[in-house]
């Protein structure tokens, strides 16, 4: 069936059956017994919080050529698409969309979870409807983008093949002591209300104050002695909180007063003034920020500040929770029955107030009671939840954690470095040996200067808070049980021993009965681990689904004995509770741990559990560990972290990939990053819909380098009429510009719009009238004329050669043919190298200049007198259309695709002698080209080049002139040596007349420069261009000309004149602007020469 080209390229009519032709020929799809070298990329799982975004869409883009590009060297390559339950995040987002629908949401399901309603299986139901929803739309958008995934082994982080790897990984972890639960200092996110882990927490400078308070200094008993301490804090709200005053024992002013009280103000609780070197103290003079705004008295708030917490645990002080889980003020968190509202009426006031709220209150209640100082301006880092936005809380609570401190996780990811890497990464301290594996040095980072980042938080981390206090994730797979009966809540040391000797028979009772419950199902006494922290509570870990299954069963028995669809309904012919349940401890509550796993915790298995593990699966043993990792800098810690050590660890010592490549950051027209909530993002199918698939991936390839972020100016379409225009900028009050809600048309009086950030703020709903703009970006133009030019130099190429035997004898290369082979061959080896660096600029760039440069507008151009009657020359052109369409296919997959299959129709047989072009069916599945060195002749080259050079200042002449491209025009070239050889023969061979209009052509090295001559400088040459002058304006133009140079020289001059430059930059770069003067020096020169002339 004949698929002849249309006139224009319309990617709406292509991509649709191109992505059926893959589809049919299961062309992403690969077997661990596939031949070739394994080969493989695990997608960085998408979130379902919302649609993929052109962040995405760039990650996504560059996955794809890796993968692409491997398949067709011939590696087993096999690209694994998912995505993330993304815990917080998802379920903060369906809270919001309930809560705006006016249905009942996460506040009233926790109610009905309370009632005994079912709320926690009602809400995660909600969340799964809007995971199946957005999860299909995301990959719906990465089929449209052409992502060659293996979509056969599509996974979800919660999937029961990652649940699996989740519980063994959590069960091993607790096993070998690496996992444990305690009590500590967390960062508590009051909006979502749970604990984050500290590469959760994103540090934003704040405009605030420091204020001054006077705190009355007192003896033990609580009489005044009329001094006062004046504390300085940027939180007066959690003054309420103090448990002691510090001051530095060095401090000459203050020191005195170490081991007097205050009398703390509201509460009137006595606290100490106590000693500690931590104190900076204060100095007003000081050129240090914290001495210029210190008093010399330090507030100590153990329960909410992690400076303040190391005193507390130093000086063996209370601890005194002053806020509740929504960060309103609260007295029920350690706080003495006497301070209680009900026994203070000055500290009911506060109770119930937001941190805002009470710290407003209590500067006013300061003020009132003349123990406000001042307050001083002050900007500081203050910590920021990265899904929430709100500041966290320092919270003291009971949390699980993972001790990636221990050098089996944290020592393994360091001694994974690559050693030059390592030696790159200045300012941090290697540890030695610190590793239960050999030193692997594997792991690369492009660019190299990542890797400090990684080995900077391995050195300097901390203990991984794992825990989170949400309904939607991984549920801890912890049961707890725990007695009522062992004796007083205050021990005495006796008593102690009593309980803990009657606690463990009755520890041991409930480790009887599971095993005889494992037992009686068929499971090993190894699925599950015991583990006691007090008297009170047994823990105990299981270790499979099918295991928390039997404890969820033995938990409703204990609950409710005679309940159907308990052990004894599931199990009927067993003595096992006779024998086990019967003799259970009294009095016995039991519960699986509420709390789920950080979502990391989950995507740092990503590598293994979607291939299978703990099972050792044959994708496992041929793509784990994979290639290379593409993502962002900002989750190097959230996400490659902890990858890393878990790999090694659990795959003794294997790492979850080689390479990790850093991409560059989208950021919109004004620098900033793309978000839904500044409304300045890109919807990729928007891009898809006005520009294709292809133009997209090839303009986000292009603009993807090592070493800066990438600026997307966004415009917007207007509904009314379909154009796009730049909209009103306005601030949002955060100090972002953000298009204005409602943007008038630019074309359409008197209609209006909403724009994204309209929407997504909620200051404008769109409504029939004014409805809502889409977001584009001209930038996607480049890869929409690239994908057009490619088109039609295709189509007229075709056009030309159909019903010509390429593959006939007869005909020699031509000058072109050779110029065009050896460009090709070079472009192969660039296109090759720069794939391979993971230089995907360099890559793009190259293909577009040889494609649209040096193919369209020097090849075809030079063979459309010749190519329908050589069929030497066709041949050249087919293999040269073959070659371009194979490098290009990663980038541009559908448009490549679409001109392969008419190219197979045409010329079923392409290829010369020293480029390998193998025949393919589809091009997804042909083989990258490799060509010889052979191929490339340096004469040609330089002939063809200098004939360019030429040709193009001929033409900039005829512009400057205003002479019609097609007007013929007597040439004379001043040149000798080669040159001039060169020339010569190039007009001989009637290239230089052809692409430059030429009836006449001399060539000269003694040429002199004829009367009335337009005239251009070309290195040591000088081209002239017949009768075209008048003398009075080309000495205008000379003038105009040689101004110009000099201005260039004298910045050249200026440049290498300039120490800092010529000895700290590069040398090749100093070297470069040498040249350049040099260059401009002579052509000054020439040029001077010239005016003299006349």
């Amino acid at each position: 069936m004949s698929s002849e080209l249309a006139s224009m390229y319309v990617p709406a009519d292509v991509e649709p059956d191109i992505t059926k032709l893959w589809n049919d020929a299961n062309a992403f799809h690969a077997t661990p017994e596939d031949k070739g070298v394994p080969y493989s990329i695990v997608i960085p799982p998408p979130n379902v919080t919302a649609a993929l975004h052109m962040g995405h869409a760039l990650n996504n883009t560059l996955q794809d050529i890796l993968t692409r590009y491997h398949r067709m060297v011939g590696f087993n390559a096999m690209w694994m698409p998912g995505t993330d339950h993304a815990g917080i995040a998802t379920q903060t987002v369906v809270d919001k969309r309930l809560q705006a629908e006016g249905k009942p949401a996460l506040k009233e399901h926790k109610q009905m979870e309370l009632n005994g309603e079912g709320g926690r299986d009602k809400f995660i139901a909600l969340v799964q409807d809007w995971k199946d929803e957005y999860e299909g739309r995301i990959t719906d958008q990465l089929k449209a983008m052409g992502c060659s995934c293996d979509w056969d082994r599509q996974r979800f982080t919660m999937d029961e093949t990652c649940a699996k790897a989740v519980r063994e990984a959590f069960f091993q972890l607790f096993k070998d002591g690496l996992i444990y639960r305690g009590k500590r200092l967390v960062n508590w996110d009051p909006a979502t209300q749970t604990a984050l882990a500290d590469d959760e927490v994103e540090m934003r400078d704040i405009d605030g104050f420091f204020y001054y308070m006077k705190y009355p200094i007192c003896d033990e008993q609580g009489n005044l002695t009329g001094e006062f301490a004046t504390v300085a804090t940027t939180r007066p709200e959690t003054m309420l909180g103090d448990t002691a005053v510090a001051v530095n024992p060095d401090d000459p002013k203050n020191k005195h007063t170490i081991g007097q009280f205050v009398k703390l103000p509201i509460v009137d609780r006595i606290i100490p003034i106590i000693g500690d070197d931590y104190v900076v103290i204060g100095d007003p003079e000081s050129s240090d920020e914290k001495a210029k705004f210190a008093s010399g008295f330090l507030k100590v708030t153990p329960a909410h500040d992690p400076n303040d917490y190391m005193i507390g645990q130093r000086h063996d002080l209370p601890i005194i929770n002053v806020m509740a889980l929504d960060g309103s003020i609260s007295i029920t968190h350690g706080w003495p029955e006497s301070e209680k509202p009900e026994a203070n009426e000055t500290l009911k006031p506060f109770v119930g107030l937001s941190r805002e709220e009470a710290r407003k209150a209590i500067i006013k209640w300061f003020e009132a009671n003349d123990l406000f100082v001042e307050k001083k301006p002050y900007k500081h880092s203050v910590g920021h939840s990265y899904r929430s936005h709100v500041p966290v809380e320092p919270y003291l609570s009971d949390q699980w954690y993972v001790k990636v401190t221990d050098d089996r996780l944290a020592g393994a990811a360091l001694n994974a470095m690559s050693p030059t890497q390592r030696q790159q990464s200045e300012g941090c301290v290697w540890k030695e040996g610190a590793s239960f594996t050999e030193d692997t040095g594997e792991l690369t980072f492009y660019p190299p200067r990542y890797a400090k980042n990684f080995q900077s938080w391995h050195e300097n981390i901390r203990d991984w808070c794992i825990s989170r206090q949400l309904w939607w994730g991984h549920r801890i797979p912890v049961w707890t049980f725990k007695f009522n009966n062992v004796g007083p809540q205050s021990f005495t040391l006796g008593e102690r021993e009593s309980a803990w000797k009657q606690t463990e028979v009755h520890q041991q009772k409930i480790e009887r009965a599971i095993y005889g419950i494992f037992e009686v199902a068929g499971l090993p006494d190894e699925s599950f681990v015991r583990w006691t922290d007090d008297p009170e509570t047994c823990h105990i870990v299981a270790q499979t689904e099918a295991a928390g299954h039997l404890l969820e069963k033995l938990i409703q028995w204990i609950s409710r004995p005679v309940v159907n669809g308990s052990l004894q309904v599931e199990y009927p012919d067993t003595d096992i509770f006779d024998e086990y349940l019967s003799q259970l401890p009294e009095c016995l509550e039991a519960h699986q741990d509420p709390d789920v796993l950080d979502t990391w915790f989950s995507s740092g298995l990503w590598p293994m559990s979607t291939m299978g593990w703990p099972e050792e699966t044959d994708v496992l043993k041929t793509w784990n560990p994979s290639t290379v990792l593409c993502t962002a800098r900002e989750i190097i810690t959230l996400w490659v972290s902890r990858m890393v050590m878990f790999n090694r660890y659990f795959r003794k010592g294997d790492l979850p990939f080689k390479d990790v490549f850093i991409h560059a950051m989208i950021q919109d027209g004004h620098g900033q990053k793309m978000s839904k909530s500044l409304g300045n993002g890109v919807d990729p199918f928007d891009i898809i819909h006005s520009h294709g698939s292809d133009a997209m991936r090839f303009t986000l390839a292009s603009m993807t380098t090592q070493t800066q972020d990438v600026r997307l100016p966004v415009d917007m379409v207007c509904p009314h009429t379909g154009e796009s225009f730049t909209p009103k900028y306005v601030g949002d009050g955060r100090g972002h510009k953000v298009a204005a809600p409602v943007q008038d048309s630019p074309s359409a009086k008197g209609k209006k719009m909403v724009s994204s950030y309209g929407v997504a703020s909620g200051k404008q709903a769109p409504t029939d009238d004014m409805p809502a703009a889409r977001n584009t970006s001209e930038k996607f133009d480049l890869g929409r004329n690239f994908a057009n030019k490619l088109w039609n130099a295709v189509r007229f190429s075709l056009s030309n050669i159909e019903g010509i035997d390429a593959n006939a004898s007869g005909g020699d290369l031509t000058l072109a043919d050779k110029w065009i082979l050896s460009r090709l061959a070079q472009t192969i080896a660039s296109t090759t190298k720069a794939i391979k660096g993971y230089e995907f600029k360099p890559y793009a760039d190259g293909l577009y200049d040889f494609i649209w440069r040096d193919f369209c507008d020097w090849y075809i151009e030079a063979v459309k007198p010749t190519i329908k009657t050589n069929p030497a020359q066709a041949n050249v052109l087919t293999t040269v259309l073959d070659t371009i369409l194979r490098l290009l296919h990663p980038a541009m997959p559908y448009i490549t695709e679409k001109l392969w299959e008419r190219l197979n129709e045409v010329v079923p047989q392409r290829g010369v002698e020293g480029l390998q072009l193998p025949a393919s069916d589809l091009l997804v599945k042909a083989a990258w080209p490799v060509a010889d060195e052979s191929l490339i002749d340096t004469d040609a080259l330089k002939e063809f080049d200098l004939l360019v050079d030429v040709v193009t200042a001929v033409r900039q002449v005829r512009t400057a002139y205003k002479i019609p491209p097609r007007q013929q025009v007597v040439c004379s070239i001043k040149a000798s040596g080669e040159n001039a050889t060169l020339l010569q023969a190039s007009g001989g061979g009637g290239l230089l007349k052809t692409f430059a209009a030429i009836s006449e052509l001399n060539v000269a090295a003694d040429m002199t420069k004829p009367q009335n001559a337009a005239s251009a400088v070309l290195g040591d040459m000088e081209v002239y261009l017949h009768d075209l002058v008048n003398a009075d304006e080309e000495k205008e133009r000379l003038t105009k000309l040689i101004a110009d140079a000099e201005k260039q020289a004298k910045g050249l001059e200026g440049r290498l004149s300039n120490p800092n430059y010529a000895e700290k930059a590069p040398a090749h770069l100093v070297q470069q602007t040498r040249d350049q003067l040099a260059a401009k020096q002579a052509e000054l020169e020439s040029l001077k020469q010239q005016l003299a002339s006349l």
